[in-house]
């Protein structure tokens, strides 16, 4: 069975910094690309960032390029997403997703699994 499980988040100052962690279990991590979306209240969930199973080749959303970053550990089948200079706009659930769909990874669609979401909340 595969799980994705996400933590990390939680409630920062605007200016802030968080790390969220996504953990795999369940598949051969190293053959996926995973990606990172969000989803506010109210709205789709949308694309931040992704990255190759070599963790080579990395992909963001204009909104978050320069203040996100994507890395992951194949060894600990775990993708990181490292959330700087946080603004209260940044505040929604963030997911994690694992595909072999291809399409640039930047659609719901490319992904096979997500994990939960874990709550970022950035106070102003």
């Amino acid at each position: 069975q595969v799980r994705l499980v996400e933590s990390g988040g939680g409630l920062v100052q605007a200016g802030g910094s968080l790390r969220l962690s996504c953990a795999a279990s369940g598949l051969t991590f190293s053959a996926y690309a995973m990606g990172w979306f969000r989803q506010a209240p109210g709205k789709e969930r949308e694309f931040v960032a992704a990255i190759d199973w070599s963790g080579g080749n990395t992909n963001f959303a204009d909104s978050w390029k320069g203040r996100f970053t994507i890395n992951r550990d194949n060894a600990k089948n775990t993708v990181y997403l490292q959330m700087s200079s946080l603004k209260p706009e940044d505040t929604a659930v963030y997911y994690c997703g694992a595909g072999l769909g291809g399409g640039g990874y930047i659609t719901t669609s490319s992904y096979d699994y997500w994990g939960q979401g874990t709550q970022v909340t950035v106070s102003s």
